[in-house]
């Protein structure tokens, strides 16, 4: 069987979820979102098996894959960038993680109020600043929390980051920090935003203490990838 411990690491994850919720004093409701990149679709089961009900995938073309292959009524993610001439590929996922740019979103939602629906998106913020990372800075997201507004395809339901790599704790908690007064952003603009997507294997109980509402874990629940 494969992933033999998934059940006990999905367990212990959930454990130390709760006391991050209990030290961070935010009192959220956490989803775990089991990243499934470059596994097979026994991951999407055996996590299911497990109790996770929500898997993410980076890449459309490697989620459609599985999806083809998986029966089970999981909640699917898309969590990495996403190409404007592949917006399509949304109506197979319940919530888009990384709507990083004003033209992605004018796609998307002219997708969208064609196929008749609204899509569930999350804002990407760059709190850190890093080049290599997508999204708004805090001082560009008022603006377009405004622009959003205007496209009926979209429901912005949050925010999502990334924190850099093996960062110091203080500087996780700026950009988490951050995070959170980027849905403050949304809020006030008008948008419901209330998810908080941050956290990953290294850092997700941070994560989770400055507020997280959704963490996304490879790693730490299937293990290294090859």
């Amino acid at each position: 069987m494969p992933f033999p411990d998934l059940a006990d690491r999905v367990t212990e994850v959930r454990e130390r979820i709760a006391a991050a919720v209990r030290r961070g004093g935010h009192a959220q409701v956490v989803t775990l979102c089991a990243v499934t990149k470059t596994f097979g679709a026994d991951a999407v089961r055996a996590a299911y098996a497990a109790g996770v009900r929500d898997v993410a995938e980076n890449k459309v073309q490697e989620a459609v894959g599985k999806q083809a292959e998986v029966t089970e009524p999981v909640r699917w993610h898309l969590i990495g960038h996403l190409q404007r001439n592949k917006v399509k590929a949304l109506g197979s996922f319940a919530v888009f993680h990384a709507l990083d740019s004003g033209r992605l979103a004018d796609a998307i939602d002219a997708w969208a109020r064609g196929a008749g629906r609204v899509m569930p998106v999350l804002v990407q913020v760059n709190v850190s600043g890093e080049a290599s990372k997508g999204g708004w800075s805090l001082r560009e997201l008022p603006a377009e929390a405004a622009r959003l507004r205007q496209l009926p395809g979209l429901r912005v339901d949050g925010v999502m980051t990334m924190a850099p790599f093996d960062a110091p704790e203080a500087t996780l908690r700026a950009c988490f920090g951050g995070a959170r007064a980027a849905r403050t952003i949304l809020r006030d603009a008008g948008h419901p935003a209330e998810a908080l997507s941050m956290g990953m294997s290294q850092d997700y109980e941070i994560a989770v203490e400055e507020g997280a509402t959704l963490v996304r874990l490879g790693t730490t629940l299937f293990g290294a990838r090859d």
